[in-house]
């Protein structure tokens, strides 16, 4: 009996040892604290009788750019090409003749450079010959087929624009043909049909026999024998070119009619000038005022 007694003492005995110890009651389940944490049995939260620390702020998200609105239908820059500036015009080469013109009446033309030397002929004021050189106070021409000479105290220089190169060929047989003497009928180099005619030697010339000739030699045109029918060859023009025949009439036809008024034909040769034969000997000159009042008609015939 005592046994059971004494037992029963020692358990009570334990149980209130473990009451006041723990000082809770067996089973007991501790309640969350503030800011939702929960302290198990036996732990210290390190201060039972102050609040807990409050959250942590969030930091602050870096503010983010507002998306960019799409651009608006702008059209792209117009790059404007520089201004094209167009090469410079390139001026076309004009061709000069030139020429020897005599400021005196009964220029001595001689062989050689010197009064010592033969005289060849003359040319009066205004006329003109075959320029070559100069040397020294001497002008070097062509005169009579042959080299001449005159003195540049008494003639100068002068410049005339080229024509096409048959128009040229044409004017540099009739240069060579300067000085030589006019012979009224004088005879053809071809019989105008390019056939040559056998007494023809060169010497002397009239009008229209000069043309013929140098046509021929020039640019193988094949005038007639006459100036009334060569008048009636190429086209008629109305503005007057380098090496267009010239046609006029004279005192002892100006009364006929038809092409037999016309009575002599020389070749134009520019700014007023004209090359021919007529009474004396074949000349390049100015065309007088009498001569224009003779004048009938061009043809052109190259």
């Amino acid at each position: 009996m005592k046994k059971k007694l004494w037992m029963l003492l020692a358990a009570f005995a334990v149980a209130l040892c473990m009451f006041s110890a723990c000082g809770k009651p067996l089973g007991y389940q501790p309640s969350p604290l503030p800011g939702g944490s929960i302290t198990q049995p036996g732990e210290d939260d390190g201060d039972d009788d102050l609040p807990d620390d409050p959250p942590d702020p969030e930091e602050p998200e870096p503010p983010t750019a507002p998306d960019p609105e799409p651009p608006a239908d702008v059209p792209p820059p117009v790059v404007e090409k520089p201004e094209e500036v167009p090469p410079p015009a390139v001026k076309p080469v004009v061709k000069k003749d030139i020429l020897v013109c005599s400021n005196t009446d009964s220029l001595t033309v001689r062989a050689g450079k010197g009064t010592s030397y033969t005289a060849l002929g003359t040319l009066d004021k205004g006329d003109m010959a075959a320029y070559v050189a100069t040397s020294g106070n001497w002008h070097q021409i062509i005169y009579k087929r042959q080299t001449a000479y005159v003195s540049a105290s008494y003639a100068y220089k002068v410049e005339f624009e080229k024509g096409s190169e048959a128009i040229e060929a044409v004017i540099e047989q009739g240069k060579k043909l300067l000085g030589l003497p006019y012979v009224f009928g004088a005879q053809r180099y071809h019989w105008g049909n390019g056939v040559r005619n056998p007494s023809f030697d060169g010497k002397s010339f009239d009008c229209s026999s000069l043309t013929q000739y140098v046509f021929k030699m020039g640019a193988g045109v094949n005038l007639a024998t006459t100036s009334r029918e060569q008048s009636l060859q190429g086209k008629a023009v109305s503005e007057l070119k380098r090496g267009d025949l010239m046609f006029f009439t004279n005192e002892s036809r100006k009364n006929n009619t038809g092409i037999e008024r016309i009575g002599h034909v020389g070749i134009y040769f520019g700014d007023n000038m004209i090359l021919h034969t007529a009474s004396d000997h074949a000349v390049i000159e100015p065309i007088s005022s009498k001569r224009w009042s003779f004048y009938i008609t061009a043809r052109r015939v190259v």
